[in-house]
């Protein structure tokens, strides 16, 4: 998805650059495409904090028995990466928004 939304924003910021006409049915794609990039958003929102609780949820169990500490350490790596792509997709929603603003002045 990373690479998706990378080329699909570049694909759109060079059309802006050479003042390109959007037709009615690509403007229309576009609202599709970030109709679908916000589902995205979403869904990795919902598992990044179900991911975060069952993480926070092992860290207290792991003040009861010690041995829930390893796989506290392994969850607590994995949610630094949710994180960070989640927020990727976060930037990259928020960035496409002004660039179809930037579609729709023109």
């Amino acid at each position: 998805m990373t690479k998706y939304i990378k080329k699909f924003t570049l694909d759109l910021e060079n059309k802006i650059k050479e003042n390109y006409k959007f037709s009615s049915k690509e403007i229309s794609i576009i609202r599709e495409k970030i109709s679908d990039f916000q589902h995205e958003r979403l869904i990795h929102l919902l598992v990044t904090l179900f991911y975060a609780i069952f993480t926070f949820i092992i860290l207290a169990l792991s003040y009861l028995n010690n041995l829930f500490i390893i796989p506290f350490l392994i969850l607590i790596v994995f949610l630094i990466f949710y994180v960070k792509h989640y927020f990727f997709l976060e930037n990259s929603v928020q960035y496409i928004y002004t660039l179809y603003d930037k579609i729709i002045k023109n």
